[in-house]
């Protein structure tokens, strides 16, 4: 795959004001961060019901209740893992979330039996893969970077989390994409014809060298970060594996679905889905690691 001038200068002119808006969201507050992915959340279910009815016509008929409570149900779970000292009127948004997930999600439930005389199971199998591939996913990442709110760490440390599986997907994005460019000549899957093996490992590895390099300045005092380098070389491993899996997923969704690209939010980098196709599917990954594991 030869290298671009044109399409990279259009890919690194957008994704410096994508890294500006996606840093500021992530490393102000809490409260910025649920309002970025919120953003997101929604952004990418308006486009996973456009991919599912071009699949699917009879996804089409799903009514607004329908469309729209599944879509609350799951910015709900969001919220209901979130930090239970983040509040609203003395009210958590962990309370607001579950009562709000469990409402919406009761609402999609009745309106299906009111709505029709036989439930569609095939439609309601559509939306709930969408609280799996969606919602869940953004769901752990809120859990990761509201997990510290209110406790005595070190100033930063509470952003290293969701910036360890972010900056693993970016730096293995950015140096497969250069490397598969260069060097590149195996295709990796009939999926993506232009991803290659050469570009796949070479980001890989690319990704787990500098999270380790970040790790080792974080670990000197004042100790920033509340992992080690081996744990962070691991969970880059493993964001840049699944991470490419999920690529590849939304890759094959419009295929199916027969288009180029999501949406058009950011000129050569597509739509929601196609920005964060990848996070969607390593977040779940790399949260039971840095918990389980390394927490």
């Amino acid at each position: 795959m030869a290298l671009n001038p044109s399409v990279l200068k259009t890919r690194a002119l957008t994704a410096v004001v994508f890294v500006v808006v996606m840093l500021a969201g992530l490393l102000w507050n809490p409260w910025s961060f649920l309002l970025l992915f919120s953003v997101i959340h929604f952004g990418c279910w308006i486009e996973y019901e456009k991919i599912m009815v071009l699949i699917d016509r009879d996804y089409a008929d799903i009514s607004p209740l329908h469309r729209y409570s599944v879509i609350i149900a799951g910015w709900c779970l969001m919220l209901y893992f979130s930090n239970g000292g983040l509040d609203i009127g003395g009210v958590s948004l962990h309370a607001i979330g579950w009562w709000g997930c469990m409402g919406f999600l009761a609402l999609f439930v009745i309106g299906e039996i009111i709505g029709y005389s036989t439930l569609n199971f095939k439609n309601i199998g559509r939306s709930a893969l969408g609280l799996l591939y969606i919602s869940l996913s953004l769901a752990l990442l809120t859990h990761l970077r509201t997990l510290f709110y209110g406790s005595r760490i070190p100033p930063f440390a509470d952003k290293i989390p969701v910036l360890m599986i972010i900056g693993s997907i970016w730096i293995n994005d950015t140096m497969a994409y250069i490397v598969g460019s260069l060097i590149g000549r195996t295709p990796l899957s009939a999926i993506s014809p232009k991803k290659t093996w050469e570009g796949t490992i070479g980001g890989i590895i690319l990704a787990i060298g500098v999270m380790g390099a970040i790790a080792w300045f974080l670990n000197k005092p004042p100790g920033w970060s509340l992992f080690t380098p081996g744990h962070w070389m691991a969970a880059a491993a493993i964001a840049a594996v699944t991470g490419t899996f999920g690529d590849l997923l939304e890759s094959k969704l419009k295929r199916m679905a027969g288009v180029k690209d999501s949406g058009q939010i950011m000129p050569g980098h597509g739509g929601f889905l196609d920005r964060f196709d990848s996070l969607l599917i390593a977040t779940p990954f790399a949260w039971c690691y840095l918990l389980w594991v390394a927490g």
